[in-house]
């Protein structure tokens, strides 16, 4: 027992021995190692410290450098600021220089003037002296002239400017009438050219509209089919169209009657229809004029679409397209107006394009011209007006519409484009076959130049002539001179135009003659 307490006392002594031999051991090897990671750090520290050494060195040699470069350059500033002001006393002393120079100019100058001043009122006062001299002897003349003459001088000036007042009208008018006829021919051969240019390079069919429209059929037969058991048949077709259907005796044909070339064609393609089907009777009557009458209103489109199309105009307002396609069941004076508007658009344009203007807008006008013609209502207004309002309503351009209102002077002509679309207007209208002149209107615009002429004094005999393009007025010689017949002509030629509506231009020609007669017995 005593020994195993001895041994575990041994042990127990031993492991404390080791415990210590350990923890020495440990400690020195931790201060070792402390030492050494000192030493490492120390050594870091030193390597960190000389690189911001350096650092620092880099960033004061930059700042260096960059404030002596931002010196230089303030520098370089001052000595161009200094260069500059050097300069500007260099231009300022020169001025001065030159300025001292105009100064002793000046003064020169100045006395100079002063010295020619004195010389001048000498010269003056000598001229005075004598223009007094002068009005003396011109009036004592004047006296001598008097006595001699036997009138005041009033008296002769007033007869020497009566005198005068003769001869320069005389002379007035003459050079007048030379200036004219001079301007006219100058423009009459360049309108002249323009305008049969734009004639020959436009070309339009024509067709003559009448109110009546004739339906051939195979034969009589068919012509009681029409009319139907107690007429019932005709009276149906006559109520739905708005057509008179005259059925005589006129051998395999019936005349449609209407002033409406719409209601007509109406008429005239149901009655094909209905005479090719072979039923005839009131029901298939309506429903056949139904079919027609949408037929009637697409072809109205579609005519209309393809006359834009024809003419490259586009963007128009679908109700002015079908207005377009109506002008093919209409016509003026026997014209065609959808034929006539399309003559007229090729006309503007080419005109317009000769005269440099907007080619589109010209032939735009010419085509709408006439459109209040078709138009469905306010048949109280003049069809230019009425066109006018139809093309602001769809948002035509202002100088179109005042193209379409003032073709026949309704409005007055704001633009270039309008009178375009009046001559143009007026060559396709007075073509010879193109429209049927009323004979009364002839007559009367025939007269009223005969009675124009007739009202001025010495105007013994008148005579309209070639369809009134020209008007021949004789005067008595006894009662007018020469220069009075140019001036008859003249004011003749005036009157004519403010009151007188006509196509193309009329040709004034006084006649004036003295005959001798004698008889040998």
């Amino acid at each position: 027992m005593g020994s195993i307490l001895m041994a575990a006392v041994a042990a127990i002594v031993g492991i404390g021995i080791g415990v210590a031999i350990a923890t020495t051991l440990l400690r020195k090897a931790i201060e070792k190692k402390s030492i050494h990671l000192l030493e490492e750090a120390e050594t870091k520290a030193e390597v960190i410290r000389k690189e911001k050494i350096l650092q620092a060195k880099e960033k004061f040699l930059q700042l260096k450098s960059e404030h002596e470069k931002e010196f230089n350059e303030k520098d370089n500033l001052i000595n161009k600021a200094e260069n500059r002001i050097k300069q500007k006393e260099q231009q300022i002393q020169q001025k001065e220089q030159s300025l001292s120079q105009k100064i002793e100019e000046s003064q020169k100058k100045i006395k100079e003037a002063s010295d020619l001043k004195s010389t001048l009122e000498q010269q003056l006062e000598i001229v005075n002296r004598k223009q007094i001299e002068v009005e003396k002897a011109h009036k004592i003349h004047i006296e001598q002239l008097e006595l001699i003459s036997g009138m005041s001088a009033e008296q002769a000036k007033s007869q020497i400017i009566e005198s005068l007042k003769d001869v320069a009208k005389s002379e007035a008018i003459v050079q007048i009438n030379e200036i004219i006829e001079e301007a006219k021919l100058k423009a009459n051969n360049e309108a002249k050219k323009i305008i049969v240019e734009t004639i020959q390079r436009t070309a339009a069919e024509q067709a003559i509209e009448n109110t009546v429209s004739v339906f051939n059929i195979e034969s009589e037969e068919i012509k009681g089919r029409i009319i139907g058991r107690e007429g019932r048949n005709i009276r149906t077709l006559e109520a739905l169209t708005g057509i008179e259907i005259i059925i005589d005796d006129s051998p395999d044909a019936i005349i449609l009657s209407g002033f409406d070339p719409i209601r007509r064609e109406i008429a005239r393609l149901s009655l094909h229809k209905l005479v090719t089907d072979g039923r005839i009777h009131p029901a298939r009557i309506e429903e056949v004029v139904a079919k027609t009458k949408k037929q009637v209103e697409q072809e109205i489109i579609e005519t209309g679409k393809r006359t834009t199309i024809d003419l490259g105009i586009h963007g128009l307002h679908p109700e002015l397209v079908r207005l377009i396609g109506k002008m093919k069941y209409r016509s003026s004076y026997g014209q065609n107006l959808l034929q006539h508007s399309r003559e007229v658009a090729n006309l503007c344009a080419t005109m317009a394009a000769e005269l440099g203007l907007n080619v589109k807008k010209a032939k735009r006008a010419g085509l709408l011209h006439d459109i209040g013609k078709v138009a469905e209502n306010e048949a109280e207004l003049p069809h230019a007006i009425l066109g006018m309002k139809i093309a602001e309503k769809h948002k035509e351009l202002p100088d179109i519409c005042n193209a379409i209102g003032a073709h026949h002077d309704e409005v007055e002509m704001e633009t270039l484009i309008a009178p375009i679309v009046q001559v143009c207007d007026a060559i396709s209208g007075a073509r010879p076959g193109a429209r049927r002149e009323v004979v009364e209107a002839y007559i009367q615009r025939l007269n009223k130049l005969e009675e124009l002429a007739l009202s001025y004094p010495g105007v013994v005999k008148t005579y309209a002539i070639q369809a009134g393009r020209e008007l021949r007025v004789i005067v008595g010689a006894d009662k007018v001179t020469d220069e009075e017949s140019n001036q008859i002509s003249y004011d003749l030629s005036k009157k004519i135009q403010e009151e007188m509506t006509y196509p193309g231009q009329i040709k004034i020609t006084v006649i004036r003659e003295t005959r001798a007669i004698s008889y040998a017995k």
